[in-house]
């Protein structure tokens, strides 16, 4: 079963269309990043999985109940931690996890979920006097009340330093280890990549992309980025290589070359050197990463995929 299925979904604002005609099924256990610049329609499209925004035509089911008939069925099994969320600054982080457990009717800890997310020390002091980092993690606490078989991420690193952040990440893993389903949407495409088995890429309220990581690169054309040590380079040599089928860009300083190419022409280039007497001393491959690619998607210079 789809935790989440989305099917010929457009919302229009008057005369501003934020989704257009979007089909997504995210399966259970998966960990999905959803990603897209600003005004792509991100958040339209996770208010409209939880019922916030209602879609102006199609259909949206999450985990096998329809979003607008059956919301609060939805989000009793959904745990949700939003962009942006507000904290009551009088009451203690603790009653913050207690409020989240009594509405939820589970049977947690508040002192468990306060320290799985680091603030233990902190659930007896009012949530106003926390940090934005400390707030982040409360909302997190408070997201993982009743185990959950969906976790909705909204920006979920914001505020956190690097050991936060990576936290953070272990426990949308462990997460999806015991069965969740996490949609994670974030602008920190290093954590997206860290965390998720795969991704979708929103531009203009259209989904454009829908793979692996690993195939979205595959479907970008595979490009690497080739860094070679030489003993010297002439502009003569640099020409040489760039002139070679599936070499998107060369540049050097003498003693380095840095080619963009496809995987499948890394051989070529080296042979083209060396065969034009530049003794290559050593060489690193580097894979596409993350933002590249989604780069790549949003600036609109690939046609759109899926898989």
């Amino acid at each position: 079963m789809a935790a989440i299925e989305l099917t010929g979904v457009t919302k229009r604002y008057d005369d501003v269309t934020a989704v257009d005609g979007l089909d997504l099924t995210v399966p259970e256990g998966e960990v999905f990043g959803f990603l897209g610049p600003n005004g792509a329609g991100k958040s339209t499209t996770i208010n409209m999985i939880l019922d916030f925004v209602r879609p102006t035509t199609g259909d949206v089911s999450v985990l096998g109940y329809d979003a607008q008939r059956d919301s609060v069925a939805v989000r009793q099994r959904t745990g949700v931690l939003p962009e942006g969320f507000d904290i009551y600054d009088r009451l203690t982080g603790r009653k913050h996890v207690e409020f989240a457990i009594r509405s939820k009717d589970a049977t947690d800890h508040p002192d468990e979920i306060l320290e799985r997310v680091g603030i233990a020390d902190a659930a007896d002091r009012k949530a106003g006097g926390y940090s934005k980092g400390m707030r982040q993690r409360l909302a997190l606490g408070m997201a993982l009340v009743g185990q959950p078989d969906l976790l909705i991420l909204d920006e979920p690193s914001s505020g956190l330093d690097p050991a936060g952040a990576k936290e953070m990440r272990e426990i949308v893993r462990t997460e999806a280890d015991r069965g969740a389903t996490v949609f994670f949407s974030s602008h920190v495409l290093g954590q997206v990549e860290a965390v998720c088995d795969r991704v979708g890429i929103m531009r203009e309220g259209t989904l454009v992309a829908e793979d692996s990581i690993e195939g979205l690169r595959d479907a970008a054309g595979g490009e690497e980025r080739l860094e070679l040590t030489v003993d010297s380079a002439s502009s003569d040599d640099l020409d040489a290589v760039r002139a070679l089928d599936g070499v998107e860009s060369v540049s050097g300083d003498g003693g380095t070359v840095v080619v963009s190419c496809e995987s499948s022409v890394k051989t070529k280039v080296l042979s083209t050197l060396e065969a034009r007497g530049v003794t290559v001393k050593d060489f690193e491959t580097t894979e596409a990463s993350l933002e590249d690619l989604f780069l790549s998607y949003t600036e609109g210079q690939k046609q759109e995929v899926s898989a």
